[in-house]
């Protein structure tokens, strides 16, 4: 009788992590935008709310995103918060205008739209009414008044933001502030 050895069994192939999770410039990455998310989403989608987006959770993904794939390109990770905002009032502002061509193709009125649970809950009883006489502003005008008013931002970051100079925003400020003024003084 024969002695059988015993087929030799392969060892186990390990392999190494993925490249992109080895590299340092992918781990800063990760990091980094999860710093971001960490401390900026909330802010950002208050943003895109005041902004009129009628999505406004996508619009903040779609710019997590783009600063995501844009990350590499960035001259300073300091620049990434201001980058984010740029994008959100671009993606706000782009969503608008296409919701207002899809609209005037629609037959019948759009219903109400209908407000997300994480939107509804940024808004308390008592801002509703600025909040509409807000959504009533020319997009520019409302973009101008959000960023200085609620996000504090200086003319030359809200220019930045918003693709303007100084002095547009100067502009859009003043006009729109004068025009909410009168909307909520007429409301009372």
């Amino acid at each position: 009788m024969r002695h059988r050895h015993p087929m030799p069994v392969p060892e186990p192939r390990v392999e190494p992590l993925a490249p992109a999770l080895t590299d340092p410039a992918e781990l800063e990455r990760e990091a980094g935008l999860a710093r971001l998310f960490e401390l900026h989403y909330s802010s950002m989608l208050r943003l895109a709310v005041l902004l009129g987006a009628d999505d406004p959770e996508n619009v903040v993904a779609e710019a997590y995103y783009q600063i995501y794939r844009k990350w590499r390109r960035l001259r300073e990770v300091e620049a990434a918060e201001a980058y984010l905002r740029s994008t959100v009032c671009n993606l706000a502002r782009m969503r608008i205008r296409h919701l207002q061509v899809a609209r005037k193709h629609v037959e019948a009125p759009p219903e109400e739209a209908v407000v997300s649970a994480e939107s509804a809950a940024l808004l308390r009883d008592d801002q509703r009414v600025l909040i509409g006489a807000l959504q009533q502003l020319p997009a520019r005008q409302r973009e101008a008044l959000v960023l200085r008013h609620w996000l504090g931002l200086k003319e030359s970051e809200i220019a930045a933001a918003m693709g303007i100079s100084c002095g547009s925003v100067k502009t859009h400020t003043s006009r729109g502030l004068a025009a909410l003024t009168q909307a909520m003084e007429t409301r009372r």
